[in-house]
């Protein structure tokens, strides 16, 4: 594994009256993510952030009402990834629910039409006589100022449900909901694309309501909520208190076995207990099955396989979907193979990389890159862009990812002002972005992104960190521990899964499945001997029963042949 250095959060509880039930070492661990009150604990729905705070909102409503009650044709226009795929399910059925018959989605091609809402697709749209009278973009629309004119035009009437940043222009759209657009004073503006959407639908129900189109408060829109978790998780955007109860109370159903076939099916191609799920399982597991059909094919798979309602058609459409995540499996580890054989080229050592790193081979694959990117990233401990060429190669497609304290849009924006028609395009958040550039203009893009990094931030940002919650007693080593930590989730992006150090002896190590590490281990403060799994180290590794070793692990509560017990999942390790 890479040298890292380990840096502990602090653990020192807030010494405000709350948390006075807790177990000691949850009240450390929620204090040191930065809750301060019982309430921020609280995840039932009722604690959810007001729907009528999002700006747009009311207009939005309306306009969904009128095509409702006039019986218009209502498309939905998505995005090709998880969120985007959970967007269109939640809005599909979120609408017929409210009374909506004439509807219909699309999704992009990430290969030919690119991001978001074109004028390209609105083309097609009219070329196919498929023109509706509103159209709904989820997870994208807030920079598609060209695709929302030429709607438009044609007389559709376009609502932007969005939560990516935007840009200084807003498209003229009809309305607009977006928690980050200026003026905004709805406080999660970390809702994912799905979260929005569900907002709408929760004040769409409300105005319909008032208008005496229900009997009570009509459709129970709870239904939808495993499709709001399993969207938030797998878009990593920061789990505030708003999206912790989102992504709690879609767990919740799922484990119960009320969740959308097409998730309880993808949990089930991969061997997973729906009854015991975490938000991990979500964003590991669902997420990039879920991920490959838009990957690698078409995203209609993936949401006509949340959209099943038959048990049977939803496996088959899940085994589909496992079948393409092994081939986006195979297909990075040959582009990242030869991103390793790019890097060894540059002739440089680690202090010599670029601070920011862009990488480009003909040969890469567009639905992969987001992906590469990652993988560089985490081995480099340096922003990272891979491109990749499109159909036609004369242009280049960038998916972007970052590293704490560096806001990669903001780069890309200071890029382009320095740069004018450098990037011809760009969008995305403070971690992930992606972008198009001309396939000549890749070096001037490299060298121009790389000053922008330097300026951006400090070479301390470039070191290999990995924190974690300080060490475990001998007597909180235990099954107990592992079981509840997995309840007191869900842990996620800024919000992070509890994870320990401490030293061990190593009793016995050996490699299984020819690259993760089997260890028998005991703590050297004590207890009893556990043991411990490193996965993907590789068959080569330290000799660790001479030395002991530092081990960053979390707890977990591992079932095999019926019987269950601690094993530590271990993150890193190094001699003692």
């Amino acid at each position: 594994m890479t040298p890292r250095k380990i840096i502990r959060r602090s653990l020192s509880a807030n010494s405000a009256n709350w948390g006075q039930s807790l177990p000691p070492l949850l009240r450390r661990l929620y204090a040191a993510r930065g809750v301060e009150s019982d309430a921020e604990l609280a995840y039932t729905l009722q604690h959810l952030a007001s729907p009528f705070d999002l700006r747009g909102i009311d207009r939005a409503v309306e306009l969904i009402a009128d095509a409702i009650e006039k019986q218009q044709k209502i498309l939905i226009l998505g995005d090709f990834d998880a969120d985007g795929a959970t967007s269109t399910t939640v809005a599909m059925l979120g609408l017929q629910m409210m009374g909506a018959r004439y509807l219909d989605f699309r999704v992009p091609s990430r290969f030919s039409d690119g991001y978001g809402l074109t004028a390209g697709i609105i083309d097609r749209l009219e070329a196919d006589d498929a023109v509706p009278d509103l159209l709904i973009t989820v997870d994208n629309g807030i920079a598609a100022n060209e695709g929302v004119d030429a709607a438009r035009r044609l007389g559709i009437r376009v609502v932007v449900t969005d939560h990516h940043l935007p840009g200084e222009t807003l498209p003229a759209a009809d309305a607009i909901v977006n928690p980050n657009q200026n003026g905004c004073p709805f406080l999660s503006k970390n809702a994912a694309g799905v979260g929005v959407m569900f907002y709408v639908l929760t004040a769409l129900r409300r105005y319909l309501s008032e208008q005496g189109k229900f009997e009570g408060k009509g459709p129970n829109l709870g239904c939808l909520l495993d499709l709001v978790a399993l969207g938030t998780v797998a878009d990593v955007v920061p789990l505030d208190q708003n999206n912790r109860i989102f992504v709690e109370q879609g767990l919740r159903r799922i484990r119960k076995g009320e969740a959308r076939p097409g998730i309880l099916a993808l949990l089930d191609v991969a061997g997973r207990d729906h009854t015991r799920i975490s938000a991990t399982d979500l964003g590991f597991v669902v997420g990039p099955r879920l991920n490959a059909a838009g990957r690698l094919d078409d995203m209609s798979v993936g949401i006509a396989c949340l959209l099943a309602d038959n048990p049977d058609e939803a496996r088959r459409l899940a085994v589909e979907l496992d079948h393409m995540n092994r081939e986006r499996r195979t297909i990075e580890t040959g582009m990242k193979e030869q991103a390793q054989e790019l890097l060894a080229s540059l002739s440089l050592d680690q202090a010599g990389l670029p601070w920011g790193l862009a990488l480009f081979d003909a040969d890469w694959h567009q639905g992969v890159i987001g992906i590469l990117a990652a993988r560089i990233r985490e081995q480099t401990h340096r922003p990272v862009i891979a491109f990749a060429p499109d159909e036609g190669g004369e242009m280049l497609k960038g998916s972007a990812r970052s590293i704490p304290g560096l806001h990669i849009r903001d780069v890309l924006a200071a890029v382009a002002a320095r740069h004018p028609g450098l990037l011809h395009k760009f969008g995305g958040h403070a971690m992930a972005a992606g972008m198009t550039i001309s396939a000549a203009d890749f070096q001037t893009f490299a060298d121009a992104f790389d000053v922008v990094v330097r300026e951006s931030i400090t070479e301390e940002a470039l070191e290999a960190v990995i924190t974690t919650d300080g060490p475990l007693a001998a007597d909180e080593l235990t099954l107990d521990t592992a079981l509840v930590l997995r309840r007191s989730g869900p842990w996620g992006q800024h919000f992070p899964e509890p994870s320990f150090d401490g030293e061990f002896d190593v009793i016995s190590q050996r490699i299984v499945g020819e690259r993760h590490l089997k260890l028998v281990l005991k703590s050297r403060s004590g207890g009893d001997v556990i043991d411990g799994i490193a996965f993907n180290t590789g068959a080569e590794v330290s000799d660790f029963t001479l030395t002991g070793a530092r081990v960053v692990y979390k707890p977990d509560a591992n079932t095999f042949r019926g019987r269950t017990q601690l094993q530590l999942l271990i993150d890193y390790i190094e001699p003692a």
